[in-house]
């Protein structure tokens, strides 16, 4: 599993971390049951403090992506469709949000905005 952190980014490196590891997991790079490294292991491979990837993994475990196992280490959990719709549309929400507040500073009408989401829905088919 790779994942790149970096500490140029606004984005906290825990933050980083949990969203990298959420879409392998909602993309299906990363199957369910599959182990992810320990704590240790994967704050040696990033070449972060323990209590960061304690975070991002407490954090996953809470929405419902990984279990821990104790003695055993942490898995991906089985993640149904409707789970994955739903996650996926969260992140349809945050990017469109995110757009329209550009749309606006750009001075575009919604009616342009729509047009500019169907050229792009129609060049990415």
């Amino acid at each position: 599993m790779d994942i790149v952190i970096s500490n140029q980014s606004g984005v906290p490196i825990y933050e980083q971390i949990k969203k990298q590891i959420k879409m392998a997991i909602l993309s299906g790079a990363l199957a369910e049951n599959a182990p992810l490294p320990s704590l240790r292991q994967l704050a040696r491979d990033l070449q972060v403090s323990l209590v960061t990837t304690t975070r991002a993994y407490s954090e996953l475990e809470l929405e419902g992506f990984v279990q821990t196992m104790p003695g055993k280490g942490v898995y991906v959990k089985k993640i149904n469709d409707a789970f994955i719709r739903d996650e996926y549309l969260k992140e349809t929400k945050k990017a469109l949000s995110a757009a329209v507040q550009y749309a606006k500073l750009a001075g575009l009408s919604a009616n342009e905005l729509h047009k500019l989401l169907d050229t792009m829905e129609r060049e990415s088919e």
